[in-house]
């Protein structure tokens, strides 16, 4: 595919472009005007960068760019922006810097006044949510910790959130991760995106508590939404003793955004009960 845009027309600097998930096809004609014309595209894997850019006939020098080597590029990297040149920035899939290498390099170019231009597309959370079903109020966690121990402690921490929540896992993890999913998630709902755009796309969307195992020859990386939390349709209308003190321990700590979800989760109560006392509260003073 020929593009018709003239490389001097192209402001120098970093451009952060955004790449497939899957199907080559879902990249915009500013990418590939961008893409064609930089002088080198920095990249996690030259071998999966290469296929895109071979085929739209695109001929830029590429440079490998990944978290055990992006310090030692550095210098190269800010020598190259400093005489004029363009480089493109991208992932391996979707938008660059969302849960990849590339901060320091971007953080070098802010801090040394380097033009950063932003060339957006495809985004994996973004694709998830859209198709999710869920509330479009997110939280977007990037990967799990690949240590057990670990990746509960973020789940935990996760689960105190009423909103939807997107975390990408790989898939020989999914099943050692689903325990802690029902421990930690079981009255919502969820959706597994597995190869989304590509020829095995796959959904699989179900209530938690009836997630079951996959098969062990699963491959890929997975993007997990949970839903957001739905309090009980008989929750209390009304705040106990023990609620209001709890409220008073904390009204000078947290905001009443942050209380009345804390308070609501913990125990039930209506969100609307909970913001009107804690206003009282402020009032009173």
């Amino acid at each position: 595919m020929e593009t018709q845009i003239d490389k001097k027309k192209i402001e120098k600097g970093l451009y952060i472009v955004s790449t497939p998930i899957g199907n080559l096809s879902d990249i915009t004609f500013r990418a590939l005007e961008v893409l064609k014309n930089s002088d080198y595209v920095l990249c996690e894997d030259t071998r999966v960068i290469r296929k895109l850019l071979n085929f739209y006939n695109i001929k830029s020098n590429l440079i490998s760019n990944h978290k055990f080597n992006e310090i030692k590029n550095l210098k190269k990297i800010r020598e190259i922006l400093r005489a004029d040149k363009i480089i493109s920035l991208v992932s391996d899939e979707g938008t660059p810097l969302v849960s990849d290498p590339g901060k320091i390099i971007l953080e070098d170019c802010i801090k040394n006044n380097i033009k950063v231009i932003p060339i957006p597309g495809v985004s994996s959370p973004i694709t998830a949510i859209s198709v999710s079903g869920f509330s479009n109020n997110f939280y977007f966690h990037g990967f799990l910790s690949s240590k057990y121990s670990e990746a509960e402690k973020e789940l935990n921490i996760c689960s105190k959130l009423s909103c939807s929540i997107v975390f990408f896992l790989s898939a020989k993890k999914i099943n050692k991760t689903i325990p802690l999913i029902k421990k930690y998630y079981n009255n919502r709902k969820i959706v597994i995106c597995r190869e989304m755009t590509k020829y095995f796309e796959q959904f699989v969307r179900t209530e938690v508590k009836n997630l079951k195992e996959f098969d062990q020859n699963i491959k890929g990386e997975i993007t997990i939404v949970i839903s957001e939390e739905t309090l009980v349709k008989n929750s209390s209308e009304k705040l106990t003793e023990s609620d209001k003190n709890r409220i008073k321990m904390l009204i000078n700590k947290l905001s009443i955004k942050d209380i009345t979800e804390i308070i609501s989760y913990e125990n039930k109560v209506s969100k609307s009960h909970i913001y009107k006392y804690c206003l009282k509260l402020k009032n009173d003073k």
